[in-house]
């Protein structure tokens, strides 16, 4: 693929990951890394991802930050702490191919979760926290998705959506520099990850701005489940 072909397609697929989370509040990484898996370097696409979600949450933070709730995220911080040099030394020694696998693994078990919206029983107990946030930096540092396991913790204890809001605020952007350091420390973080990021912040930018917008027309249960839709299929590419 011809370099300017390859950048070009990278920045589209930033700027529609960005768009899909201003617009949603969701799925830039769970769209972004599959996407990206599929052209370039996992080892690139991860770093590349960290750098753009930290960046969002940032921005989404500097005009919401009062509604942050580190009392409600600090068990999951803490655990999300030691698990990301574990998701970290996966990325730098598995073999790329089963990165890609369990990646995509895991984009259409959370899709199927989702479409599907299953019954769940109810954890009564905050020490759980320190499981799911172990296996969110984990996840986080192996392919920055470290949502999934804090969504679904969130779920079971049956988080109102204010209080959803302020605690994944509260977690990911702490998290969100924890991965980045632990990429920086591995070397991922490379000239041309810095490149890409570069020009397509001013993508992301438009795309934090045009989200915004979007938010107020589009049905938001109508799209999820295309999108979700469309991430069982992305997963199984990856799986092939």
């Amino acid at each position: 693929m011809a370099p300017l072909t390859l950048t070009l397609l990278v920045l589209f697929i930033l700027f529609i990951s960005t768009l899909t989370r201003s617009t949603f509040g969701f799925g830039d990484a769970l769209i972004a890394m599959p996407l990206l898996a599929l052209i370039i370097d996992v080892k690139m696409a991860a770093p590349l991802v960290a750098l753009i979600s930290t960046s969002i949450a940032l921005i989404i933070v500097g005009g919401s930050w009062r509604s942050i709730d580190l009392k409600a995220a600090w068990r999951l911080i803490l655990a999300s702490l030691v698990g990301i040099p574990f998701g970290i030394v996966v990325l730098k020694t598995a073999p790329e191919d089963m990165v890609k696998g369990v990646l995509g693994l895991l984009v259409i078990l959370f899709s199927l979760y989702n479409l599907v919206q299953p019954v769940l029983f109810s954890l009564h107990q905050p020490k759980w926290a320190y499981g799911f946030g172990f296996v969110a930096g984990i996840l986080g540092g192996a392919y920055n998705i470290n949502g999934l396991p804090v969504v679904i913790y969130g779920t079971l204890r049956r988080w109102s959506p204010v209080h959803f809001r302020a605690t994944l605020q509260g977690y990911f952007v702490p998290t969100g520099g924890l991965i980045l350091i632990g990429h920086g420390l591995a070397g991922f973080l490379t000239f041309q990850v810095v490149q890409f990021y570069a020009l397509a912040l001013p993508l992301v930018l438009v795309a934090i701005f045009l989200g915004g917008k979007l938010n107020r027309h589009i049905p938001m249960y109508r799209f999820e489940r295309m999108l979700y839709v469309a991430l069982i299929v992305l997963g199984g590419m990856l799986l092939i």
